[in-house]
This record gives C-alpha cells, sequence and structure tokens, in this order.
C-alpha cells in the first residue's frame, strides 16, 4: 500500500508543482535532467597565487592552459598545418587584435573570413559535445545567439547528400555569406571565441591570492567578474585587502606596504583611486634624503608595526606577541632583539618612534592612517571587487571529491590538528576553517572590531590557516642579516608529504573516495631545487609554481595550473611568458607541459559529479511529485 504523502512534504510538492503545473511539462523536465546526467563530466580548471600577474594571467586564460590547442590539434590537426594552427589559436586567443592586424594587412578576404569561420564553427560544435543545447545557449553571447546555435546546428559531417543536406548547406552558407557582405564577420569571430572559450571550461577554480606583486590585480578581478562558473578560495593576500576594504587599519598599513615595496602604485591610485600623495608628502618631510617613494616605504612600514603592535596588545590570544618588536630596538646602538638574539639593524632613523610609547601613531601619523582607512573604505570599484570575492569566495571548498584551499589545515608537531581558542571555544581542523570563514564574512558586512582585527591575524598569524608560517616582516626590513629572515612554518607542510596524514585531513572534511585530492597554493614549487608539485603519492597536488615574476628565478617556471576533465587530472606547468603584445603580434603561446597524474579507471559522468548529485536528487523530487499527481495527492495546476 502506498504511504501517504505527509503535510510537510505535500506543501513543498505543491510549491514545486507551481514550475510543473502539468503531468507533460514535468516529464519533459524529469528526461532532460536524466539525460543530461549522461553528458561526460565537464573540465575544470585550477590556477593558484596570480599575484597580479595580469598579461600572464590573461594569456593562460584565453588559452586554457593549453586546452584549445590540444583540442584544435585533435580536431583540425589534419587540416591545418603548424603555422596556420598556431595563427588559428591565437585569434581565438585575441580576437580584436589579430583581426585589427589583417585589416591592416589587407588579408582580411572574403575567403579568410570563411574559412576561420567554418573553423571556429567546427571547434565549436565539437567542444559543445559535452553539453546540453540549453547550456550550449547560455554560454553563447546573447546577441549571436540565434545566429550561433543555426551555424552550430548544421551536420556537415553527414557523408550522404540528401536534398534536405543540400537545403541546410545552402542556409549555413547563406548566413555567412551575409555577415561578409555586411562586414559583420569581426564580431560574429568575436562571438566565437567568447563560446569556444566558454565550453573548453566548464568551472574555474582560483585556489587564492589574486592580490599583491605583480602590476594589475583589479584587472585580473575584471576578468574574473566576467566569467561564467568560478569559485575563489581565498588566500592570505586577498584576505589582506578584504581586510583594508573591510576598514582595517593595520590591513590598510600592510597593503599600502606590499604595494610600494613592488614598485605597484597603479593599482592603488589608477586601479582603485586611492590617493598616496598625502602620504608622499609627509614622508618627504620625515625622510628629506630619500627618494620619494622609497621615504613613503619607510613612513608607512613604521606605521604598520605601530598598528600591528596595537592589535597584538589587544588580542593575547591570537599569540603573536614575538612580533612585539618596537620596543626591543635601541636606536643608539643600531640594534634589536629577536627571540633572545641581538641582531644589527641598517643605519636609519625612526622620526616618529617615541621611546616611552613605541606603538603609538604621532597626531601626523594617525591623520594619514585616517585618511587612507577612508580612502580603501569608500573606492567603489575595489568595494565591487571585495564583494565578489566574498559572493563567490570561501576558506575552503569541496567540488568533485577534491579539497581546495590555499594555505594550510593547521596541526600540531605530531600531526594532529591544532587547537585555537578563538572567540572562547577551542577549534581545529575544519571547525577552524569554518570559523575564520564566519569571521572574515563578519568584517566586511558588519565592520565588527574583533573581526576586523582578525583578518590581520588571518593575513600573517603562524597559525592562520591561510599563512601557516612565521612572518619575520620587521627582520626583512631593517636586519641585513638574512639569518634572521627564516620563517618556520607549520607543521602542516612536513605532513603533506604523507599520504594517511593527506587522507585523514581529507576525511576531515567529509572526502573519503580513493581517487580525493588536496588542491593547495601558497607555497612555491622549487623546481630548480628538484621540488615536486605532486606531495604523498600524489594525494596532494601543489599548483603555485610561480605566477609572480618575482619567484622565478627561484622556482624555474612561470606557474603550475591543473586541469581536470571526464578522463582524469593533469598538471600543466608553464614557462615564462613575455608580454601580451608579442603573443598577438608573433603568434607566440606560452610553452606548456602536460602530465597526468590520476586517470580514472572508467569515464567521469555528470551524474558523478556534485551538480549530478544535486541534479539527481531534484530529480527524484520531480518524480515524487509526478506520483503525487497521479495519485490526486496534488492537483494540476492547468
Amino acid at each position: 500500500m502506498r504511504e501517504k504523502t505527509s503535510a510537510e512534504n505535500l506543501k513543498y510538492l505543491r510549491l514545486l508543482g507551481e514550475q510543473y503545473p502539468t503531468i507533460e511539462a514535468l516529464c519533459t523536465e524529469i528526461t532532460r535532467l536524466s539525460a543530461q546526467l549522461s553528458l561526460p563530466m565537464g573540465t575544470e580548471h585550477f590556477m593558484s597565487d596570480l599575484h597580479g600577474e595580469y598579461e600572464a594571467f590573461c594569456h593562460i586564460m584565453n588559452n586554457c592552459s593549453g586546452v584549445i590547442r590540444e583540442k584544435v590539434n585533435l580536431w583540425l590537426g589534419n587540416q591545418l598545418t603548424q603555422t596556420e594552427a598556431d595563427e588559428f589559436c591565437t585569434l581565438i586567443y585575441y580576437p580584436s587584435a589579430i583581426l585589427r592586424q589583417h585589416t591592416q594587412k589587407g588579408t582580411a578576404t572574403p575567403a579568410w573570413y570563411r574559412a576561420q569561420v567554418e573553423r571556429m564553427v567546427h571547434l565549436a560544435r565539437m567542444l559543445s559535445s559535452k553539453y546540453t543545447r540549453d547550456q550550449v545557449r547560455k554560454a553563447m553571447p546573447a546577441d549571436w545567439s540565434f545566429l550561433l546555435d543555426e551555424l552550430l546546428h548544421y551536420q556537415d559531417e553527414i557523408a550522404a547528400q540528401t536534398e534536405q543536406e543540400d537545403n541546410r548547406r545552402r542556409y549555413h552558407d547563406a548566413i555567412i555569406s551575409s555577415l561578409i557582405s555586411t562586414s559583420s564577420c569581426d564580431s560574429l569571430i568575436q562571438a566565437l571565441t567568447v563560446l569556444i572559450k566558454n565550453l573548453a571550461v566548464d568551472r574555474l577554480h582560483v585556489v587564492g591570492d589574486i592580490f599583491d606583486r605583480g602590476p594589475r590585480a583589479d584587472s585580473i578581478m575584471d576578468i574574473l567578474m566576467r566569467h561564467h562558473a568560478v569559485d575563489i578560495e581565498w588566500g592570505n593576500h586577498d584576505v589582506l585587502w578584504m581586510g583594508a576594504a573591510s576598514g582595517s587599519e593595520a590591513c590598510v598599513a600592510a597593503v599600502l606596504r606590499n604595494s610600494l615595496a613592488y614598485n605597484n602604485m597603479d593599482v592603488l591610485e589608477r586601479g582603485y583611486g586611492i590617493p598616496l600623495r598625502p602620504l608622499i608628502l609627509f614622508a618627504e618631510k620625515l625622510y628629506p634624503e630619500l627618494p620619494p617613494e622609497k621615504a613613503a616605504l619607510q613612513a608607512i612600514t613604521l606605521m604598520m608595526f605601530k598598528l600591528e603592535g596595537q592589535l597584538i596588545q589587544r588580542h593575547p590570544e591570537f599569540d603573536m606577541q614575538d612580533r612585539l618588536l618596537l620596543h626591543k630596538l635601541d636606536p643608539v646602538k643600531k640594534q634589536i632583539e629577536i627571540d633572545g638574539e641581538l641582531w644589527p639593524v641598517k643605519d636609519m632613523t625612526w622620526p616618529t618612534l617615541n621611546p616611552d610609547d613605541p606603538y603609538q601613531l604621532s597626531p601626523e601619523e594617525a591623520d594619514i592612517i585616517s585618511q587612507l582607512r577612508h580612502a580603501f573604505t569608500h573606492s567603489p570599484r575595489l568595494h565591487e571587487h571585495i564583494a565578489f570575492l566574498y559572493h563567490r569566495g570561501w576558506m575552503y571548498r569541496t567540488c568533485n571529491g577534491n579539497l581546495l584551499f590555499h594555505g594550510c589545515v593547521p596541526l600540531n608537531a605530531d600531526g594532529s590538528f591544532l587547537k585555537k581558542r578563538l572567540g572562547g571555544v577551542e577549534r581545529g581542523g575544519r571547525a577552524l576553517m569554518d570559523y575564520c570563514d564566519q569571521i572574515a564574512r563578519q568584517a566586511f558586512y558588519t565592520g565588527d572590531s574583533y573581526a576586523l582585527d582578525f583578518m590581520w591575524y588571518l593575513w600573517c598569524g603562524t597559525d592562520s590557516p591561510v599563512c601557516g608560517r612565521k612572518i619575520k616582516t620587521f627582520a626583512r626590513a631593517y636586519v641585513p642579516d638574512e639569518r634572521a629572515w627564516q620563517e618556520p612554518r607549520n607543521a602542516y607542510y612536513t605532513y603533506y608529504n604523507d599520504e594517511q596524514k593527506c587522507e585523514e585531513i581529507l576525511a576531515a572534511f567529509g572526502l573519503t573516495n580513493e581517487d580525493a585530492h588536496i588542491i593547495n597554493g601558497h607555497t612555491p614549487v622549487r623546481v630548480t631545487h628538484g621540488e615536486s608539485p605532486l606531495k604523498a603519492n600524489g594525494r596532494l597536488v601543489v599548483i603555485d609554481g610561480g605566477f609572480c615574476r618575482a619567484y622565478q628565478k627561484t622556482t624555474g617556471i612561470a606557474g603550475y595550473t591543473l586541469i581536470a576533465n571526464s578522463h582524469g587530472m593533469r598538471l600543466m606547468s608553464h614557462q615564462p611568458f613575455t608580454t601580451l603584445r608579442d603573443a598577438q603580434e608573433t603568434g607566440r603561446d606560452i610553452h606548456s607541459q602536460s602530465f597526468e597524474f590520476a586517470s580514472y579507471p572508467e569515464r567521469k559522468y555528470v551524474r558523478d559529479t556534485d551538480h549530478g548529485k544535486a541534479l539527481k536528487e531534484r530529480m527524484d523530487d520531480l518524480v515524487t511529485l509526478l506520483g503525487a499527481y497521479r495519485a490526486g495527492d496534488v492537483n494540476m495546476q492547468k
């Protein structure tokens, strides 16, 4: 006997029935979902530690870490020479620039346009085979969706030339001829390149550190905000900017110091409209012997250590008293005590340092910080970008059986989860990560003073999940002896080589599948020193290989990215990028090497993904609604 539907379930089913008012509509949706579950899993693209390197990021986004070139070679390789393939790929990567070049050279002939459109339509058609028609339409630029849909679904592979096929061919040719005659092919080609890139990668994962060091993190954020499907796992440099935009004075000072140290003021002044002139004018009076930017760096560095000192004194629970160093500085003897040892400091002056109260800002410094804080909290473009980071970002994320986070899951020396007493409660492992996520959101959405201070702790705390090392900023700024610069790391960075420990971490986040992986950023892989991005017998993958130009002499490469598709997972190692102009003018691509480290015994389909599980749950609900319709428990709307 059929069980009676509960009142609670009936209420839900009636609400669901408003979307599908008839049995016909319901059966159509059940069939659509069932068919979608049978499609191959879409391609996922993982990137990390972009550090403002806009041009290299832009190119890797355009070539989808080499996926587009692979598909061109696979599906058009027998039709194109290597030179033609290079030119075709460059056209896909940079359509506006390449179309302009051909127009200027007079090579943009009707025959050339027709050839490029035919090839792109063929490529897009092949890429679309992993998606429903509805998904493909959504991936198309709206203004071109009708024509692109018509071009994609002309079946030119049919060998038999029937009358119906001739009709379709004439229709297809007429569309292209009309676009050529109306000088609209440039727009069509640009629309096709958007579609190809959207289909080549189903989802993008950015595993932290978009900001700092490189010149234009703001331009990277603009691209991410336009992406059709992206999630972000916050890095410590992202958290620093999030804290500054939320109003943390210590974070504001640290952002400014980083930007000045890397000669990277454009992102502040032109990118986000944050004026540095008051700081520079103030610094020139303090340090007239230094160039303006060096003087500003010196001034903001001292202000930063004062603000950090105040914050550490407010929060002994952060366990960062070892960073209280200004009171241990002897300006006369030019030395400082760090960790019980005396170190000589650089020959310099500290004109605003009060020996009786070393962590107190001078009135002028307090005014400068107040102005800068106001600039950060009232920059419309910065707040648009930071709001996006909160909307699409997390401390960690589990996706399709993998655990993604930027820094670490803090561990004790014995390998157990480090427990930190924060907010009056001891938390470790996943609970600590969840708490950090919660407080980070409070900082932006409520401006709570504790949450603002916590953002600075997240940025540089030894036990912070996005930092995980004892940062020696003071020693690096003032102590010339590099032995004082060593930064001990959390035990996680020892245990992440241990397969059993990685499995324990995965299990703590609910991942017990045999093909689960930890995907990590934060620590550059020093290839020249023999380091491998694969740890723990392949259970953990580090994809920070050196996007940042400042690291490339040490790492020996220009970054790792990761590709996961229905067949397995591949690491892509990239050689240094030149410039966008060079890539556009010469067709020079980033040289990348592919290494498959995890192949699935059976191909994965949508039904095997997190999205597939959600689709199956919905389909089960719809089947239940169908039964309720047929039993008369729920009345059809029509």
